[in-house]
């Protein structure tokens, strides 16, 4: 196995674990508000994380890594939650789905990467995929939710491109405890002005929130820094593509939900998205 292809496989397994996160929601944290949840992700983990790292930033990174929390977390779930509500699921995850393409486009203005149309055809052949997979023919839309499901994807991109710009001077665990404990710190208020009513916790919760923060936070996004550094951004925001896959597959798996014709194709879509990508890269 080349090196290339062992850091495709461990940063591909960041968006297949972020593909567990709406069965685990459902079925773990029916009652627990959203952005409770998200913050209840981030700040535990990132403070574990932290205090194994035994160290903070300094100088101008204590501001870089603010940007980075807000843009990689706290203001990318804030909208996704909105673009979630506001929208049918299937609707609010192909807007977000855009992010690769914007990726592609930030990257050649803030990097000088090259715009290869490999690349670009297997963002919108991912996109087209995503569609496939989780959009029904029925969805009605809403102007506000779209717009927060744009600019989510486009924190995410931003957050994508910067952390490749920016390159920490600390291992890559240090600095996921730094974006993830600032991200966390930035919910603190985004969570108790959406209204911290919290049920009675039960092994359920406990569960599912360790899954989330240990395993779908503090693991995940290590795994996705190392790729980001290491990976073409445009290549990594493609390997995204692998999160509404995983998600279909676990609630065939466990929901009993079917597999449909167009999802299948959905699938292949998505597959192909990707080897366009790391082609175009």
């Amino acid at each position: 196995m080349t090196t290339r292809t062992r850091d495709l496989l461990l940063t591909a397994l960041a968006p297949a674990i972020w593909g567990s996160t709406y069965i685990v929601t459902t079925e773990l944290l029916p009652q627990v508000p959203p952005m409770t949840v998200a913050l209840l992700r981030a700040l535990p983990a990132g403070l574990v994380l932290l205090l194994a790292a035994r160290r903070l930033p300094q100088g101008i990174w204590w501001l870089r890594v603010f940007i980075l929390g807000a843009l990689n977390f706290s203001v990318f779930w804030s909208l996704l939650f909105v673009s979630a509500y506001r929208l049918p699921g299937g609707a609010a995850a192909t807007v977000g789905a855009v992010q690769p393409l914007v990726v592609v486009f930030l990257a050649a203005a803030v990097l000088g990467s090259a715009v290869r149309p490999a690349a670009v055809l297997g963002a919108l052949a991912g996109l087209a995929g995503v569609a496939l997979l989780v959009l029904t023919p029925g969805a009605a839309l809403d102007a506000t939710g779209i717009a927060a499901g744009l600019a989510g994807a486009v924190s995410m991109a931003c957050g994508t491109v910067l952390t490749r710009k920016w390159r920490p001077p600390v291992p890559l665990r240090t600095f996921t405890a730094w974006q993830l404990t600032a991200g966390g710190l930035l919910l603190v208020p985004v969570a108790l002005l959406a209204g911290p009513h919290w049920p009675a916790p039960t092994a359920g919760h406990l569960l599912g929130l360790a899954w989330l923060g240990l395993v779908g936070a503090a693991l995940t996004y290590v795994l996705w820094f190392r790729g980001i550094a290491r990976l073409e951004p445009g290549v990594v925001a493609s390997l995204g593509f692998l999160s509404p896959v995983t998600a279909i597959l676990l609630g065939r798996a466990f929901l009993d939900q079917t597999l449909t014709g167009p999802q299948i194709a959905g699938v292949a879509l998505v597959l192909g998205g990707i080897w366009l990508g790391q082609r175009g890269a």
